[in-house]
């Protein structure tokens, strides 16, 4: 098959290609580039320039690729900016997977697996999260999501064509230096950016009901997270009849703020820079962990690198582009 991976020059879509391309398949990479970077395409994979509202361009190009297959991972992603921009989120994500379903109903596409996120939940009251638990969205990013999963499945069943949702929790890591998220969005760089500049790492709340009362997250390396869609892509090509799946992607392990952090200070040597306590942030849950059950057992997928991989290999990207960053302070 052909696949057109949307948001393919971005940190996730980057190793989306890589998985793929090392399961046999035939790529095109189609972003508009306002966060990926064209340098992480390889050179013989066809990048295609344009945003998902451009639907002439979205359906030239699946006719001249003869794309059989689309990864959807073209998005925006900032909860917080979702809040401020709420319309601008829903054009976009929303708006923008409209006008890409329709051109794929009218070609020849056979399956469609949709970048989720774990925010579709929100905040659920559950020790392992499974893919049956309530959705309740606390933000317009989650709620975009949540939207373009009810319009993957019915556009699916309508057309004809396999879909899967694929559900991230908190990835973190790289596959290789050069395709290490060069955003400051997420804990990982976060800590890395405070701790390279000689500040403390902020840990929002201290007094939740955990073990030792900061949140709990589930990490997983963005290694594994491409792999599952690898694997989720194989799975729709091989069945006979279309159908739809949702997947939680995790390890189904919790690790707190804390212990993250604690880890990333003994990886990068800044074992001085101890954390600073704020205070708890709005909306943040105390836990958040992925029953990983459904993964393994509809696509025989499970993660294979636990936390300290991902901060070591984060941290390698990060050191690539901050190379002063591997002499601690003090």
């Amino acid at each position: 098959m052909t696949y057109l991976i949307t948001g393919g020059a971005g940190y996730i879509g980057a190793h989306v290609v890589r998985a793929m391309r090392a399961a046999g398949e035939e790529v095109v990479v189609y972003d508009d580039l306002s966060t990926g970077d064209s340098g992480r395409v390889p050179d013989e994979v066809p990048l295609v320039v344009g945003s998902t509202l451009d639907g002439g361009l979205l359906g030239r190009t699946l006719s001249e690729h003869g794309i059989t297959g689309v990864v959807h991972l073209a998005a925006k992603k900032q909860v917080g900016e979702s809040v401020e921009r709420p319309l601008y989120y829903y054009r976009e994500n929303v708006q923008g997977l409209r006008t890409l379903l329709e051109a794929v109903a009218a070609g020849a596409v056979r399956s469609f697996v949709f970048s989720s996120s774990a925010a579709v939940y929100g905040m659920p009251d559950a020790g392992l999260v499974t893919e049956d638990t309530p959705c309740s969205p606390m933000s317009p990013y989650g709620e975009t999501k949540l939207a373009g999963e009810w319009m993957v499945r019915a556009a699916g069943r309508a057309h004809g064509f396999a879909t899967a949702c694929l559900r991230y929790f908190n990835v973190a890591g790289a596959g290789t230096p050069e395709l290490a998220d060069t955003g400051v969005y997420n804990l990982v760089p976060m800590v890395f950016e405070k701790i390279t500049a000689g500040a403390a790492p902020v840990i929002f709340g201290d007094d939740y009901a955990t073990a030792d009362g900061t949140c709990v997250r589930d990490f997983i390396h963005v290694e594994d997270l491409a792999d599952a869609h690898a694997a989720a892509a194989g799975k729709l090509a091989s069945l006979s009849e279309p159908t739809d799946l949702t997947c939680n992607i995790g390890r189904g392990e919790g690790v707190s703020v804390r212990e993250m952090v604690d880890l990333i200070r003994s990886v990068t040597g800044y074992g001085e820079a101890t954390p600073e306590i704020a205070p708890r942030r709005a909306g943040d849950p105390a836990r958040v962990v992925a029953s990983a059950e459904r993964i393994m057992k509809e696509l025989g997928w499970s993660a294979k690198y636990d936390a300290a991989a991902m901060v070591r290999s984060a941290w390698d990207g990060w050191c690539l582009r901050h190379p002063e960053a591997r002499r601690p302070r003090g």
